[in-house]
């Protein structure tokens, strides 16, 4: 009995640690963006915390770091990186990377709604969402001819957006969820 009470509190454990690292890099894990900011400190050091923007190279600086690549990373990957580029000067840097601003995570909405423009996403946003941001579909606009344009892999797409069916409930297929960097036109 005490080998098999042993046996599963390894397995648990093991388990409990698997999950951890798992959820360290779950997709709703916020990623970095240009544009965004956050604030950097390093423990002991009170001249090496300031808050930086992200590059629209997808880069900070940092004092003694210099040039870090941060577009794509979480916030604890950051942390790892300048550590890791600070280790020659400070023995066992404690880094902590906070997000402070996320206007790196925007989407466009242009053409005729009521408020055109920049949007930033607090959170998944769709289409619909986004056009109520928006203040909806002003009286002239086409419905029949909204579309979604997305780059992925450098290549821009264009998504029809099928706004009768989703205002009817017909058909929410084309409700799309928004990425950073979208553009949702309403001709």
């Amino acid at each position: 009995m005490n080998r098999f009470l042993q046996a599963f509190i390894s397995l648990a454990l093991l388990l409990t640690a698997n999950g951890a690292s798992a959820a360290a890099d779950q997709p709703g894990t916020y990623r970095l963006r240009s544009g965004d900011a956050v604030l950097i400190s390093v423990w002991r050091e009170d001249a090496l915390q300031r808050e930086v923007r992200v590059l629209p190279d997808g880069s900070i600086t940092f004092p003694l770091a210099g040039r870090v690549e941060v577009n794509g990373l979480n916030a604890q990957e950051v942390e790892q990186r300048i550590a890791a580029k600070l280790k020659p000067y400070l023995p066992d840097p404690v880094v902590t990377v906070v997000v402070t601003g996320i206007e790196g995570n925007h989407v466009y909405v242009l053409g005729k709604v009521g408020k055109p423009g920049l949007m930033i996403l607090n959170g998944p946003t769709t289409v619909l969402q986004a056009l109520s941001m928006a203040g909806g579909l002003d009286k002239f606009a086409d419905e029949g001819a909204i579309k979604l344009v997305r780059v992925e892999a450098g290549k821009q797409e264009i998504l029809p957006v099928r706004y009768k069916d989703l205002i009817s409930g017909r058909n929410m297929a084309t409700n799309i969820q928004l990425r950073a960097g979208d553009t949702i036109l309403v001709p």
